[in-house]
């Protein structure tokens, strides 16, 4: 008499033969390409800014920016950099180059979107193996 478990073993030891499947990629989504890389787009953002901070606050703890203040100083004693390169300045300017990425990323992704949907026509797609286990 058989098992239960012995039909469990007897069924895992067979093996399936994976199925190949070749398609074609021949339209991507407009909108769905556009979210796609608004969405990388804000990940990028929010990468800029915390790079931004992390450098700023090494530059601010290994006093390089008091050095080179010292420095700028000894050429013009009107002059200071720390003035201008402050925290809020740095960060502002951070946040100004995060927008702006991220406008120009999502538009780069809805363009690239677009010309692959072009150029489709001429190349007949992009060809993607699958396969099913």
């Amino acid at each position: 008499m058989s098992t239960v478990a012995d039909k469990l073993a007897k069924k895992s030891s067979s093996k399936t033969s994976a199925k190949q499947v070749r398609l074609r990629l021949v339209y991507v989504d407009f909108w769905s390409a556009v979210k796609l890389s608004f969405l990388a787009a804000v990940a990028l953002a929010i990468v800029t800014v915390v790079a931004t901070f992390l450098v700023y606050m090494v530059l601010q703890t290994t006093t390089v920016l008091s050095k080179l203040d010292d420095l700028f100083k000894a050429f013009d004693d009107s002059f200071t950099l720390s003035t201008y390169v402050g925290l809020p300045q740095v960060m502002a300017f951070a946040a100004i180059v995060a927008i702006l990425n991220l406008i120009v990323v999502t538009v780069l992704g809805a363009v690239v979107a677009g010309i692959y949907n072009l150029m489709v026509k001429v190349t007949g797609g992009l060809l993607v193996g699958f396969t099913s286990n």
